[in-house]
């Protein structure tokens, strides 16, 4: 497992306190798991994921996150519809592992409150929630 200092963690995503990410293109906001979440987890498996059009509120469970050590809900960050997910994850979950905030993202929304982005954590508090429960 990776030290807190070796983890991958951009500057222009939120942060939830369930471990996953949001990023803002404009009109939709892509959702996945951060690389911290990813690397607890280990190597990914199966991905469950919603369909298109499929609305969630703020900290709603959308899927779900299969691991070979364990399976994990997967939490709305933002509440919105589903504008898209991520296809290549059904053939290849290993993404996810390989680039959580590339290739291995997970859906797309349409926000419904776009303060909701704004609630969440920057790469500073996030690094000081992970600091704290260590």
């Amino acid at each position: 497992m990776k030290e807190i200092n070796e983890l991958e963690l951009p500057e222009d995503v939120r942060y939830s306190k369930d471990h996953e990410w949001a990023k803002s293109d404009g009109e939709t906001i892509r959702i996945g798991v951060d690389d911290y979440a990813q690397d607890q987890l280990g190597d990914i498996v199966f991905v469950e994921m919603p369909e298109v059009g499929d609305k969630f509120g703020k900290d709603d469970v959308f899927g779900s996150i299969e691991s070979v050590k364990a399976v994990a809900d997967l939490f709305m960050p933002v509440g919105g519809e589903v504008t898209a997910i991520n296809t290549d994850l059904e053939d290849a979950p290993e993404l996810v592992n390989q680039s959580p905030y590339g290739d291995g993202w997970m859906i797309e929304i349409k926000v419904d409150n776009s303060s909701d982005l704004e609630d969440l954590m920057t790469k500073e508090a996030y690094l000081a929630v992970l600091q704290g429960s260590e």
